[in-house]
């Protein structure tokens, strides 16, 4: 059980901030509460997102890339993953990972050696996952819904490569941002089509034609195995995007010293 990932009774180790916050709370008497309660976590999960948007604030129309932590540098997808965020880094386009290894690190690195922004938004976990080597940019999160807020809210694409859990969690949280319209002009670019293949298929054969999906929430993903074919997808996308009533009315507010003054 020594070299197992995952958590066991008896390892002795730090229960990790998500672990308490999901806990049910013991009994406290009421001076307790006050230092152990989860009002007070409140506070701690409040600061988090306080310093990831402090941290990120920077950041505009990024593209944030997913995949598994296990991918080894000598499988495939992992070089197809490095020529993708070269790409993207080329194009002037900030890339996002979980910052460990696997997929993540191939992200990273491809867009740091194309001169880009490489992030990593790491999270704490019951068992090590360090940062991996190619960030220019390095955050370490306590809570998971923090961290998947930022992986949102700084990007404008999403491109999941093949993984895991965490990957699938992500993914269909995507998803579902957009079926709901939180989110606008976001493709989801599933890249390996191999691999997703059963999934799409389950979700055309099942999900749609039992109606549990809209037939058109298919398109809100594509399949591609080519890095210049998801890049291209990312970067069309953002030059249709139309531009944001409030940045154009900003835009227009402080575009010459003669608007201003006819304003007044």
């Amino acid at each position: 059980m020594t070299n197992s990932p995952y958590r066991h009774l008896g390892d002795n180790k730090l229960p990790t901030e998500d672990e308490q916050l999901l806990e049910s709370p013991a009994p406290l008497r009421p001076e307790q509460l006050f230092f152990k309660s989860d009002s007070w976590r409140v506070l701690r999960i409040l600061g988090e997102f306080v310093w990831g948007f402090d941290h990120l604030s920077d950041v505009s129309d990024g593209v944030t890339i997913f995949g598994s932590a296990r991918t080894p540098r000598t499988d495939p997808h992992y070089v197809k993953a490095v020529q993708t965020a070269m790409l993207l880094g080329r194009a002037g386009i900030p890339v996002i990972t979980g910052g460990g290894p696997g997929i993540m690190e191939a992200a990273n690195r491809g867009a740091y050696e194309a001169g880009g922004l490489s992030i990593g938004c790491n999270i704490e976990l019951p068992f090590e996952q360090g940062s991996n080597a190619y960030l220019t940019r390095s955050l370490n999160f306590k809570f998971f819904f923090v961290r998947k807020t930022m992986f949102a809210k700084y990007a404008t694409a999403f491109i999941v490569f093949p993984g895991g859990y965490g990957t699938l969690d992500e993914l269909f949280e995507a998803l579902t941002l957009i079926q709901t319209g939180k989110v606008r002009h976001f493709p989801v670019i599933l890249f390996g089509s191999a691999y997703w293949a059963g999934l799409v298929d389950w979700l055309t054969r099942t999900v749609a034609e039992e109606r549990k999906i809209n037939p058109t929430d298919l398109r809100l993903f594509q399949v591609t195995d080519d890095p210049e074919e998801a890049a291209r997808i990312v970067i069309e996308a953002r030059a249709e995007k139309p531009i944001d009533e409030v940045s154009r009315m900003t835009a227009e507010h402080t575009s010459s010293p003669a608007t201003l003054e006819d304003a007044t």
